[in-house]
């Protein structure tokens, strides 16, 4: 007997759970039901749209077919696909998109949130696709065009006082060149180079270089102590190969017959105040005797003067003719005649 009410026990729970699994199945179907119709997704006007957190695009302009899963009738995916969110204003921007804005311009386009389902993240975060040249890439290509075009000027060394900023570039740039070229520098001592950069045949950036440049240059150096008023000769001076920030000038000339303004010590480098050309001696002194000369060709005319003034080879004086008492200018000759001047 209480086999049979145990039997009994059992038929009664599974009825009881069979009926209230059925209950909740019910509810759960009409919740569904009811749903979808508000939606209109079952009767054909809906969109299911799934949001990512993050996606990355390759286009200027962003639509909601880039960014989203957009599911529903054919007709409304396609213009919903179409529909524009915005668009990219710079490089490596990034742009946050949150459903408020889908459903905002979802609306403009005639789809109203309604008839709207949306799924996934709360907000998108949109970054456009790129190729990135770095600024040490621009300095390789740089130094590489300082060596073919200037290392034959006397250019020794190159240093880049500074890496310029990386360059992003849209993803959808194809056929990337780089052409670099001189461009004027303000001091003489520096290099710069522009190095464009070009998507087929249009110029899409550029960066520039500046380089800090040193020359292959000529000093001349003391070997020993020199006095002033010693004239510069190979026996005290040598001339030695250097580096300088700044090009040799092109009128340098080994300082050779010059004469010291002032005592030079041993190893100092010569510059240009320490030394200068050296001065005729005094040739012929004020009050003394001279010979007037007059020599062209076929004649020769000779006259006895007195000098009015020192003088040396190569300048001119006044003279008195001692015959004629008569003051003339002439010019003095290496022989120490003078020559009249008419």
């Amino acid at each position: 007997m209480n086999n049979t009410i145990d039997t009994m026990t059992r038929k009664y729970i599974f009825k009881k759970a069979l009926i209230a699994g059925a209950f909740i199945f019910c509810v759960l179907f009409c919740r569904v039901k009811a749903y979808d119709g508000a939606n209109g997704i079952k009767n054909g006007s809906g969109l299911l749209i799934y949001l990512p957190r993050e996606v990355t695009i390759n286009d200027q302009m962003i639509k909601l077919g880039q960014i989203g899963v957009v599911r529903g009738p054919q007709a409304i995916v396609a213009r919903a696909n179409e529909i524009t969110l915005g668009c990219f204003a710079v490089p490596g921007q990034e742009i946050v998109i949150d459903r408020n804005i889908v459903l905002s311009r979802l609306a403009s386009g005639q789809i109203p949130a309604s008839q709207v389902t949306l799924q996934g993240a709360e907000q998108v975060s949109i970054t456009r696709q790129q190729k990135i040249i770095s600024g040490d890439e621009f300095v390789k290509l740089a130094e590489a065009f300082i060596k073919e075009n200037l290392s034959g000027d006397s250019v020794s060394r190159w240093a880049a006082v500074q890496i310029p900023k990386d360059l992003n570039i849209d993803g959808s740039s194809k056929d990337l060149r780089l052409s670099p070229r001189l461009i004027q520098s303000g001091a003489a001592n520096q290099a710069k180079v522009e190095i464009a950069v070009f998507s087929e045949d249009r110029q899409i950036g550029s960066r520039e270089v500046t380089f800090a440049l040193q020359y292959n240059c000529r000093i001349a150096k003391a070997l020993v102590d020199i006095p002033a008023g010693t004239m510069i000769t190979e026996e005290n001076v040598k001339i030695e190969a250097s580096l300088s920030n700044y090009p040799e000038p092109g009128e340098w000339r080994p300082p050779f017959g010059q004469v010291a303004k002032r005592a030079i010590p041993a190893e100092t480098v010569l510059k240009s105040y320490m030394i200068g050309a050296a001065e005729s001696p005094v040739i012929i002194k004020r009050n003394q005797n001279v010979v007037i000369k007059i020599e062209k060709p076929g004649f020769l005319i000779t006259a006895v003067g007195k000098a009015m003034q020192d003088g040396k080879a190569g300048e001119y004086i006044k003279v008195r003719n001692i015959d004629s008492q008569r003051i003339i200018v002439a010019k003095i000759n290496q022989d120490r005649s003078v020559e009249p001047v008419f």
